[in-house]
């Protein structure tokens, strides 16, 4: 029912896409020929998985919706941030405004998908649009299958087929620079403290949105040095959007494509977790990898969370991770091989801490990672690729400046001796796992 005397708006509901300049969503909200409120939910669905109530990401994103709100506040516009369940939020925006469209961009997760299905039928008995947008990947879904229409599950044929398109299509900018002046005009929207969510503030330093066009150049060269300024450390910003997936791909594609492959993995992942989102929920992609006879040895497990196997490598990595919210991304394999096939700890158990401690955690490429790092997932490690630590380490941090700065005491006394010894480890895991994948044959 409409009331005499409310505004007629468009709305434009931010999520994954943090940022004014080009969104896809929003370039389309603001020509929809009506003044655009953009809102935020802090969606308590979401907020009451997450036990740390210090959670760096929670931080980052309220720290970010600040500085979009002084971008509005600027145009004589406001965000409005909300807490709550969405479609509570939504029947309250209902009954505030008029609200002709809602606007906002894909989510391909299955919590995303059951909540923008429900948002819509809300938005339908309300004689209202909703209408959602790709903007956090280059392609998407269907968009690069093989040529039968099936979905690719190896990782190269997919990347070619993925710069073939690109070439095709090549990059479109959204520009809203010319449709800033269709916020809907009004005072600022009180902000939500951290506190007032359940949170509290981190003291974590969150990384620059500058793109380094020097460390893309370099990429190639650098990436795999952990001690090294290699890698563009933007991950966070892609998760939360708060910089355009387009314009790192056209700098990828100008400057390196092993950067650009970086991006297509991202792509190949959310893919997957579409065409297969049984990975998303705890499963193996191949069946036969749940027949592992993980140990799972708890105390075990506590060592690797605290940096405390005695394997210097992967403490320096896990202690970076529990430090500052992020790995660096040779480590991040090291760390995850070492849990599955050293220890013989479910994968499971890796993607979970991950998924509470990374600062860019994503569902599809944590998963992913882990799923190859097991040899369970769809392009994996063979499952008798088993890193050796000790390799590892000569090859990417040969003069151990990474292993110095998070593990000091690795050269004196007090250094623990190694959890489990690598070849009685890598014979235990083969033998375990060829029994595993025998059984199913």
């Amino acid at each position: 029912m409409l009331i005499l005397g409310m505004t007629t708006v468009s709305i434009f509901w931010f999520r994954r896409d943090l940022r004014l300049e080009d969104n896809h969503g929003l370039f389309h909200a603001l020509q929809s020929g009506f003044p655009v409120v953009p809102i935020f939910v802090f969606d308590q669905s979401i907020l009451a998985k997450l036990s740390n109530k210090e959670d760096r990401r929670v931080s980052f994103i309220h720290h970010t919706l600040m500085q979009i709100q002084e971008q509005l506040v600027a145009l004589g516009s406001s965000l409005e941030v909300y807490h709550g369940f969405p479609e509570e939020v939504f029947q309250q925006l209902f009954a505030k405004y008029n609200i002709k469209h809602i606007f906002t961009n894909h989510d391909y997760e299955s919590y995303a998908q059951i909540r923008d299905a429900n948002i819509k039928i809300v938005a339908e008995s309300n004689n209202a649009n909703f209408t959602t947008y790709k903007d956090q990947v280059i392609f998407e879904k269907s968009e690069v299958v093989k040529d039968d229409g099936l979905p690719y599950t190896v990782f190269t044929p997919y990347s070619r087929k993925w710069k073939q398109r690109l070439q095709g299509t090549g990059i479109t900018y959204y520009d809203t620079t010319p449709l800033l002046g269709n916020f809907f005009k009004q005072s600022p929207f009180p902000l939500p403290h951290l506190s007032d969510i359940g949170f509290a503030p981190t003291n974590v330093a969150f990384p620059s949105s500058v793109v380094r066009k020097d460390i893309i150049k370099e990429y190639t060269e650098n990436r795999n040095f952990p001690w090294k300024q290699g890698t563009t450390r933007l991950g966070v910003h892609l998760r939360f959007g708060t910089i355009s997936v387009r314009a790192l791909a056209k700098e990828g594609a100008a400057l390196c494509e092993t950067y650009l492959n970086e991006l297509i993995w991202r792509d190949f992942y959310m893919m997957i977790l579409w065409h297969f989102p049984h990975v998303g929920k705890g499963k193996a992609f191949k069946p036969a990898y749940e027949n592992i006879q993980w140990r799972n040895d708890v105390t075990e497990f506590e060592h690797w969370c605290a940096g405390k196997t005695g394997y210097p490598i992967v403490d320096a990595g896990m202690r970076e991770l529990n430090t500052t919210g992020f790995m660096h991304n040779r480590v991040r394999m090291i760390v995850a091989s070492f849990l599955c096939k050293h220890l013989l700890i479910d994968w499971r158990w890796g993607e979970a801490y991950f998924a509470e401690k990374l600062l860019d955690f994503d569902l599809s490429a944590n998963n992913g990672g882990w799923q190859w790092a097991a040899g369970s997932g769809c392009d994996a490690a063979p499952y008798f690729r088993i890193f050796n630590p000790r390799l590892q380490t000569e090859k990417f941090d040969k003069s151990l400046a990474y292993i110095k700065y998070w593990v000091p005491e690795s050269q004196g006394f007090n250094y623990p001796s190694p959890i489990v010894d690598h070849d009685f480890a890598r014979k235990r895991c083969l033998e375990v796992y060829k029994m595993a994948l025998s059984e199913q044959n």
